[in-house]
């Protein structure tokens, strides 16, 4: 009777050890992925959109500086510049990676000019923006 009752407190005090010591089961760990995989697909998209649109607001912030320079230099020249480079302007490289920055410019009286940023690679789904020296900018939506 005495070993019968080593026995089962030796066998109980080993069940209890396993108890807190067990590891996940498959079941655990495939539950657990599906649930990171169902985040991750909701996360995503939205992480994308947002990346989107800062390359878009970047896009923007050249255009106006575009405008801004050409507005001064209507004032000292008395026309418009035909591009970027008599305006001694840059494209900065997270604009130019993800945008095609054009300009025209017309001397008509009066003079009027057009500064468009066409998306590109990753981007290229996104709206050709455009701003002109009414101060109009297109599409009204993206801006």
């Amino acid at each position: 009777m005495v070993s019968l009752l080593k026995f089962q407190s030796k066998y109980s005090a080993s069940k209890t050890w396993q108890a807190k010591h067990r590891g996940f089961t498959l079941v655990e760990l495939v539950v657990a992925v599906a649930i990171i995989g169902i985040l991750a697909s909701i996360a995503l998209p939205n992480y994308l959109d947002y990346v989107k649109k800062g390359r878009r607001a970047a896009a923007q912030a050249h255009l106006m500086d575009v405008a801004q320079r050409q507005q001064q230099y209507l004032l000292d020249a008395r026309s418009y510049a035909a591009d970027l480079a008599t305006l001694n302007i840059t494209t900065p490289s997270d604009v130019s990676s993800y945008y095609t920055i054009t300009m025209e410019a017309a001397d008509a009286a009066p003079p009027t000019f057009k500064v468009t940023a066409t998306p590109t690679g990753t981007q290229a789904g996104d709206a050709t923006l455009t701003l002109d020296n009414a101060g109009t900018k297109t599409p009204a939506e993206k801006w």
